[in-house]
This record gives structure tokens, C-alpha cells and sequence, in this order.
């Protein structure tokens, strides 16, 4: 159990996953890249995370959740001392996201409540009440912020619709020949598909601003697609099996750059 008397205190790998609701194996991924490392190890080299760990991944969780990639995570916490004020920053940040969450949750409970009033009167709620619930829910299942989803929208505009449409268009050419790829198993560092990815982010940095809000709102995109990429494909002209495979493919490729 992880309670307030922890300074002397060890955890294994196991007992800090169950508390923490991370994965063993990406506590093992942390420690490969030099996220979060164990701080002591047993005689017989099992990892035993300290009081001090314990706060690094906290810092780590909140920094993922605030949208932030692991390579500048652990560029953050390689700059920034783990001391009051550094935790202090760092938790108003996330008060000031579960406070924008909670209005949105607040938000969908009105309108729900307000669908259930309208069935309770024996009349059918409006389509477009019907939307914006469906809309809402979407939201609190996403990875961006409010003000990061605002950002998008106001990229979009600013585009205007021939913009976009003609982006759909290359988007679909993209994915056709990178499928093609996928299929036939072309490495991934193949001249044909490195241009082919430089292109596909070169189409997606245009739906982004540019700047640090920009860097986070592509990291969200990319965690959303590796996250769920079989759910959004099902909802693509494409075959969900190859779609799902298609983000993975694409950071091998940019790994391989």
C-alpha cells in the first residue's frame, strides 16, 4: 500500500504498477529510456522504487496527461529540480485542466438531464440536441483540451473548406499508398516511404499551430491514433485490420529518420 509515511519505504515493480494503474510493462518501458528508473535494486537485482520515484512518476503521469510527449517529459525532468515549486507548477497545471473537465462533465449532465426531461414528457428529443449530447460524450473520450480542441477549430476555419477538402483528398492518396506498403512489408527505411510519411506530416502540420501548442496538439493526434487507431479506422473507406497496423508503421519510420 502506498500511504502518507513512505520516505523510508521501497516498491516493487508489481506493487507500484496496481497503485499507480500504469502497466508493468510501461514502468519497463520508462526505465529503457530514461523516463523513471528504480532508484535501489535487491541483491538479486529486482527494481525497488523510493519516495522520490514515486514523485517523478506522478510528475510523469500528470505531464502525459497534460499532453506532453515522454522525449520532452524527460527533458522536464532532466531541467527542472524535483523540488516544492517545480511540484507546485506542475499541479496547478492539472487543476487547471480537471477544472475545464469538470465543466464539460457538468455540461453533459445538463444535457442529459434535459433528454431525460423531454422522454419523461413523452416527446422524442431534438436531433440536434441528440448531436451535440453525442458531441459532448466524444470530448470526454478525447485527448485534447478545450482550449486545444478551440485551437483546431479555429485552424480549420482559417483553412476554409477548399483547404480542407483538398487535404482529404491528399489524405486518401497517403493512406492508399502507404497501405500498399504495409502490405508488402517495405522497411521502413526506404526512401519511397520516408517521403511519403514527410509528406503525411507535412499535410497533418497544417490542421496545427505553429509553437509549443502545436507540438502538443500533433503529440495528442499521434497518441489518439496509437491509442485507437482500430476504432478510427472502422470508421474509414479502408480495411480496419490494415488501418489499425498503419500508426505503428508510421513511428517506425520516423523512428528510423
Amino acid at each position: 500500500m502506498i500511504g502518507k509515511d513512505t520516505a523510508a519505504h521501497r516498491w516493487s515493480i508489481g506493487e507500484l504498477a496496481q497503485a499507480s494503474g500504469v502497466t508493468v510493462r510501461t514502468l519497463h518501458h520508462y526505465d529503457e529510456i530514461g523516463v523513471l528508473r528504480a532508484g535501489e535494486r535487491t541483491a538479486s537485482g529486482h527494481r525497488r522504487y523510493t519516495a522520490a520515484d514515486l514523485r517523478r512518476l506522478y510528475r510523469v503521469r500528470a505531464l502525459r496527461a497534460l499532453g506532453m510527449p515522454l522525449d520532452e517529459i524527460k527533458e522536464v525532468l532532466a531541467s527542472s529540480p524535483d523540488d516544492p515549486a517545480a511540484m507546485r507548477a506542475l499541479l496547478v497545471a492539472q487543476l487547471r485542466q480537471l477544472t475545464d473537465q469538470a465543466k464539460r462533465i457538468g455540461q453533459l449532465i445538463e444535457q442529459v438531464d434535459g433528454l431525460l426531461r423531454q422522454l419523461d414528457a413523452a416527446s422524442m428529443p431534438d436531433p440536434e440536441e441528440l448531436m451535440t449530447t453525442l458531441e459532448m460524450i466524444s470530448m470526454l473520450d478525447a485527448y485534447f483540451t478545450q482550449e486545444q480542441r478551440e485551437e483546431l477549430a479555429r485552424r480549420r476555419g482559417e483553412l476554409g473548406a477548399k483547404a480542407v477538402e483538398a487535404a482529404k483528398t491528399r489524405f486518401t492518396e497517403l493512406v492508399e499508398r502507404l497501405l500498399d506498403h504495409v502490405r508488402e512489408g517495405t522497411p521502413v527505411d526506404d526512401p519511397r516511404v520516408r517521403e511519403l510519411v514527410r509528406r503525411w506530416d507535412e499535410l497533418g502540420d497544417t490542421f496545427h499551430a505553429e509553437g509549443a501548442g502545436g507540438e502538443r496538439t500533433k503529440a495528442a493526434a499521434r497518441r489518439l491514433w496509437q491509442d485507437h487507431g482500430d476504432q478510427l479506422g472502422a470508421r474509414l473507406p479502408w480495411p480496419a485490420e490494415e488501418m489499425a497496423k498503419l500508426p505503428a508503421y508510421l513511428e517506425r519510420v520516423r523512428a528510423a529518420r
